[in-house]
């Protein structure tokens, strides 16, 4: 296909019936972030998938990755293996893709099957968030690669299997793919059904304090017991008194405790934080290790602090924004109406945008009820949004435009 090829040409050479069966397929297919086999499944499917491709595909190891128990210890939990696909490595301009396999429905729950709701919309676990999506990588890509300009740029496609529970396991490689790219498409669903992108969003961290303290008789010798619900209960006001305007807390949960005659000595805090800036990231993590040093002094406690932020803020900046006009206009000529709004979300295009690459984040599917049995996609996107990450990315092949 020419570079000036009429954009109805990417619309037309789109094979929606395939992209219907290969979701279909796909959300058939449990892939519970925790679901260590339908997720081997699933890597296995998309490897095939995407090999239709010039380049490499792997199937890399996840990070390690350690939480801590209701007991107060730390382990490690296990994670699937992530798909990436690396195209002419060697080319001077090279972009990323990026996608995720995991849903948030375990292996037990009821939603399972997919559904048609009407003509155009099927119901499935994960048919927005985001099958639909990562079928839309692979037949854009299927359909780039028809364009003369294709041969002179490269890409890498990073398909992870934990960006539902943030990634941990995968976002050293997240980081590594994105650095040095002239540009990153993420395919999440739109940020509404009508197709609106989502624009500048929040960050996210997620924290375990673990409190110990010390057991005593809470009748005959409570003075020589060191509380640690209560050193906690203390953490919760002082981390909430951290709210401002650039950042919330959310205290989420207080593990521990034990009979009701005997001083607790053990406590574990659980709490989210999501800052709007990068600057109030910073300020709380300051701030948090102040509280954390009051607490372990004036309780008598010892303190243990997990976890921190995965996913800083992502601003737009100028050649952000140019990524964005870029995407509105390439929908302009494909008679799609394209608008953005700021979220509150997060996502890996938070990590992306922290190595300074522009990212557009919600280039899937149309859809909506995500992470819920109501979850829908709306089919006919499937060949909207493949066309259009087509033609971004032939725009993206020739010229500066970012």
């Amino acid at each position: 296909m020419k570079p000036d090829a009429a954009p109805q040409a990417f619309l037309d050479a789109v094979d929606a019936d395939t992209m219907l069966r290969e979701v279909q397929d796909w959300a058939a297919i449990n892939t519970g972030t925790g679901n260590l086999d339908g997720l081997a499944t699933m890597a296995g499917k998309l490897a095939n998938a995407f090999s239709q491709l010039p380049g490499e595909v792997e199937l890399l190891d996840p990070a390690t990755v350690t939480a801590i128990s209701a007991e107060g210890r730390e382990f490690e939990k296990p994670h699937g293996r992530h798909m990436v696909l690396r195209v002419r490595p060697e080319a001077e301009r090279r972009f990323v893709l990026t996608g995720h396999m995991d849903t948030v429905f375990p292996a037990d729950h009821p939603f399972q099957d997919v559904s048609w709701l009407d003509d155009e919309t099927i119901n499935g676990p994960g048919t927005a968030d985001m099958k639909g999506g990562l079928d839309v990588i692979l037949h854009a890509l299927k359909l780039f690669e028809t364009t003369e300009g294709a041969s002179r740029v490269g890409y890498d496609v990073m398909i992870n299997s934990d960006e539902e529970t943030g990634s941990l396991a995968s976002r050293g490689l997240i980081e590594e793919l994105a650095r040095g790219k002239y540009a990153a498409l993420t395919y999440e669903p739109s940020a509404l059904p009508d197709g609106t992108l989502a624009h500048a969003r929040g960050g996210t961290g997620n924290y375990s304090i673990t409190i110990t303290g010390k057991s005593a008789h809470a009748g005959r010798n409570p003075q020589d017991g060191r509380n640690a619900i209560v050193a906690a209960s203390d953490l919760v006001l002082r981390v909430k008194a951290l709210e401002a305007e650039d950042i919330t807390v959310n205290p989420a949960k207080i593990e521990g405790g034990a009979a009701n005659n005997v001083v607790p000595d053990l406590a574990i805090l659980r709490f989210n934080i999501r800052p709007k800036s990068t600057d109030a990231m910073e300020r709380f993590d300051g701030e948090l290790d102040a509280i954390l040093r009051l607490i372990e002094a004036k309780h008598e406690v010892g303190v243990h602090r997990h976890g921190g932020v995965t996913r800083p803020p992502k601003p737009v900046d100028a050649r952000a924004q140019r990524l964005f006009d870029l995407v509105k206009d390439c929908g302009a000529q494909l008679g799609q109406q394209i608008g953005w709004k700021s979220t509150g979300g997060v996502c890996d295009g938070n990590n992306i945008a922290a190595t300074g690459v522009p990212v557009v984040d919600t280039m899937g599917v149309r859809g909506g009820a995500i992470h819920s049995p109501d979850e829908f996609m709306i089919v006919p996107s499937l060949r909207e949004r493949a066309a259009l990450s087509a033609l971004v990315l032939t725009r993206l092949s020739t010229g500066d435009p970012l």
